[in-house]
């Protein structure tokens, strides 16, 4: 049996004999008995062990140090205790796996940044056991979203020749003896010798691809990893995360801010309703209001403005910003907090200028600004992306040409508007980002398993 069937069962398990596998996490001592403070990871909660110096064993279980990895063999007891049910009446304690004295997860409070050092370890702690289950749970949530609504799912290529966001920020991948670099007549990097015979990177994204599949499944979604050689250190940048990427056929700027908003609701609201003792923990202990914040939302009418509209508040606005607003221009992470506390809720911004955003998303009819529109949420900031793609095979030549792109490796794309193209639109959502916003953790680093950022690439 584990815990979290121990306590799924806990009436008709009373006064019963249970067997359970897991570790110490506390071990208190006294002179005639002990309490273990005991967990197996199968949910949030612990459980207590209590023995006495009545079991034969009772010196060699006093021995016991705390991360040590044991088999219990007990009876379930109704505790006396008003904050636990029950608790385990041990009656034998085998050693599975010993854990020396200097084992680093001691029972206080470390900090983030000493745990980062030991990110093989720091899951084992209370914040990162509910971190990480509620990141387990997201990601199943997104995925019973897009299956129940009748999504393919598309694994896209991680290896590509493609600059998809046009950034330039893509890790160069290659076979080539770096001591020894092939080289043209002209100086330049010789690609024919290597592995694949081009220039190739990590891709930075999958909706390119998606597009692809969007034209013959007509809803598609990609979950799964993507990556910036961008030496930026800041709270919210990592150099990989994943990313969910929906392209939806036939589909329109306005249609694709439905999904967006409706899709949001129902993975918050199935992390509520299935993390609940993980996110009353972060609800106390890492940000207060928390679980408000988050029903807030899913109750919430998600407010539509232009780029221009959002322009002219922040202008007009009583607030001594770092950086001014203007017309034509990005916002700063301090007027995206004044446009969601102005609204008080969630905003999607539309109508971008055309030359902050990518290539592929379609103009409007005024030629100055395109089909775009990013979502920004209270306390997160931008949280999706998205657009109307341009679906005009002539005009996204033109717009290639403009932004000098060269169309060679990219003549499959612009065949997606040559044969049966369609208007079609999608979005791209940070999972990372997601994360941030749902545990109130505001460091990317601590919403990664094992994070990659500029000089580090531990574990």
């Amino acid at each position: 049996m584990d815990v979290k069937e121990l306590y799924e069962k806990m009436e008709e398990m009373l006064d019963k004999s249970v067997v359970l596998e897991g570790w110490i996490r506390n071990h208190r001592k006294q002179k005639e008995l002990g309490f273990i403070d005991f967990y197996d990871g199968t949910c949030f909660k612990s459980c207590q062990l209590v023995y006495t110096d009545k079991l034969t064993s009772f010196a060699d279980i006093q021995d016991l140090h705390i991360g040590s990895a044991i088999r219990v063999e007990g009876i379930v007891r109704k505790s006396p205790r008003e904050e636990q049910p029950f608790e385990i009446e041990v009656s034998s304690i085998t050693l599975v796996g010993d854990c020396p004295v200097d084992y680093p997860i001691q029972p206080k409070r470390h900090t983030r940044e000493f745990l980062r050092e030991i990110a093989h370890l720091r899951v084992r702690t209370n914040l990162f056991q509910a971190v990480f289950r509620v990141r387990s749970i997201a990601a199943y949530a997104i995925h019973k979203y897009f299956q129940e609504h009748g999504y393919v799912y598309v694994q896209t290529p991680l290896l590509t020749a493609n600059d998809g966001e046009g950034a330039g920020e893509m890790f160069q991948v290659t076979t080539m003896d770096l001591k020894n670099i092939p080289q043209t007549k002209e100086g330049e990097v010789d690609f024919s010798s290597d592995f694949f015979g081009k220039k190739v990177g990590l891709t930075v994204t999958g909706q390119l691809e998606a597009e692809s599949f969007a034209m013959a499944y007509k809803k598609v979604y990609t979950f799964g990893p993507t990556f910036r050689a961008e030496n930026s250190n800041t709270k919210v940048h990592a150099s990989e995360f994943w990313m969910i990427e929906p392209e939806i056929a036939f589909c329109d700027i306005n249609e694709v801010m439905d999904i967006e908003e409706e899709m949001l609701k129902y993975v918050v609201k199935y992390v509520l309703d299935n993390c609940k003792e993980e996110m009353a923990f972060l609800d106390k202990f890492v940000e207060k209001g928390l679980i408000n914040k988050l029903t807030k939302l899913v109750n919430s009418t998600f407010v539509r403005v232009t780029h221009e509209e959002v322009i002219k508040i922040l202008k007009e606005a009583k607030v001594k910003f770092e950086f001014t607003p203007e017309y034509g221009e990005d916002i700063a992470k301090e007027h995206e907090k004044y446009i969601t506390e102005y609204f008080d809720g969630p905003v999607f911004i539309k109508d971008w200028p055309k030359d902050i955003k990518a290539f592929y998303m379609k103009l409007n009819e005024d030629g100055k600004t395109v089909r775009g529109v990013d979502l920004e949420v209270p306390g997160a900031g931008e949280l999706m992306g998205g657009s109307e793609r341009e679906a005009d095979y002539t005009k996204l030549k033109q717009r290639m040409a403009e932004l000098g792109m060269k169309e060679e490796g990219l003549e499959w794309y612009l065949d997606l508007r040559k044969y049966g193209g369609c208007p079609h639109s999608g979005f791209g959502m940070g999972f990372e980002r997601l994360l941030i916003y749902l545990t109130g953790v505001e460091n990317i680093r601590d919403v990664i398993p094992f994070p990659r950022t500029p000089l580090n690439c531990e574990f």
